[in-house]
């Protein structure tokens, strides 16, 4: 058994942007509190981290950006640097909220810097789209960029980056765009119907990083078997191709099919298939280093807490079985909080979270953009995009 990380305080809840808007914070609470009644988190230590150093954050960020997060609370609603708005408002103490999710995502990429652990996870992070002078998407600072960078820091020099995220990991490649040691790899839902507009397969890598940016455009309504489909098509190919040291995966839930803000239709066992994915991947081709981030995910109460619940349990080789009911405790704490939530009542949504692999035969709707993402960027990095053994 793996030694496994995880970084949890409360302290972390305070990155909050207010009563109505979508990124509220009650979706870790909930699935720590699931975790917890479920026994997934017995005798686990929770390790608790503390903000950022500034300098671990304009390692990834521009100085001039970090002054305008520090200064925006008392600056009035214009501030630029897309922050104030309906995506990002200004909320008091901003900056130290933000840099505790970086310093969060820090503390498990040092775990496995320094061995002490081979796993972590932190549900906390996963703010994605943060650009080094601007907030974008909900995210204020990008503490998966920050622990990469750290990473690297720290002598390893193939890092693997996946993106499960409903929308396009833009500010990531954007960090790593022209760095060879560096591949990300992004399945979302297609940038032409979704926020933020980018993720086209042509995005393959700038100038001496050719084919280390990966896209896969997913059309609206991929289902679990055709988002599986895409996942084995392209990303285990790449990553034995590849081989990173370490396996780093934002891991947000916002591609199911209830979710309010997209438009995929994946199932909670469909994530939980999806992490199974991922640890194979860490043990086969990373040493079993795998480093992972929460993310988007906006369905607070049915969703959310199961699907980071299966991740936590993943990480720590506790799976957790689907049909496994939901601790009545658990429910009556949702009810409390929430009495016109629809609770669920078990840890699946009764789907099989099976696929039929790609053969570039047998066509099912997913194969238009396996095929683009395999054209793309395959032969850029000696591989065959019309031979399904690559």
């Amino acid at each position: 058994m793996r030694s496994s990380a995880v970084v949890w305080h409360s302290s972390l809840l305070s990155y909050d942007f207010g009563d109505g808007h979508p990124f509220n914070p009650v979706r870790l609470d909930l699935t720590i509190r699931l975790a917890r009644e479920l026994g997934v988190l017995d005798g686990v230590s929770l390790l608790v981290p503390e903000q950022a150093a500034e300098a671990d954050i304009t390692r990834v960020h521009h100085a001039e950006y970090v002054a305008a997060v520090k200064r925006a609370p008392g600056a009035g609603y214009d501030v630029g640097h897309g922050l104030g708005g309906a995506d990002n408002p200004v909320f008091s103490d901003m900056h130290s909220a933000a840099a505790l999710v970086v310093g969060s995502s820090l503390l498990a990429a040092d775990q496995l810097a320094s061995g002490t652990a081979t796993r972590a996870v932190n549900i906390a992070g996963g703010l994605h789209h943060a650009m080094p002078g601007c907030a974008a998407g909900f995210c204020i600072y990008n503490d998966c960029a920050a622990a990469i960078a750290r990473l690297l820091d720290s002598g390893f020099e193939r890092i693997a980056y996946i993106d499960t995220d409903v929308h396009h990991g833009d500010g990531v490649q954007a960090a790593f765009y022209d760095d060879p040691r560096v591949l990300t790899i992004s399945l979302h839902q297609h940038p032409m119907t979704l926020f933020p507009g980018t993720g086209f397969p042509g995005e393959s890598g700038g100038p001496g990083a050719e084919g280390r940016a990966v896209n896969v455009a997913l059309p609206p309504r991929t289902p679990d078997r055709g988002w599986l489909r895409a996942f084995r098509a392209v990303v285990p190919g790449l990553i034995a191709q590849f081989e990173p040291q370490v396996l780093v995966t934002q891991c947000g839930v916002d591609s199911h099919d209830e979710d309010p803000l997209a438009d995929l239709a994946l199932s909670v066992d469909g994530h939980r298939r999806i992490y199974q994915e991922l640890r194979q991947l860490a043990e086969q081709y990373s040493g079993g280093r795998w480093l992972a981030v929460g993310g988007g995910g906006y369905q607070l109460v049915r969703v959310v807490p199961r699907s980071w619940t299966h991740l936590i349990a993943t990480v720590l080789d506790r799976d957790i079985d689907p049909h496994t009911r939901v601790p009545g405790i658990w429910s009556s704490s949702v009810a409390k909080a929430a009495p016109h939530a629809e609770i669920p009542i078990s840890m699946t949504d009764g789907e099989q979270a099976e696929f039929t692999p790609w053969d570039g035969v047998n066509e099912e709707p997913v194969d238009p953009a396996i095929r683009e993402t395999r054209k793309a960027v395959f032969p850029l990095v000696g591989l065959n995009p019309d031979d399904p053994r690559d």
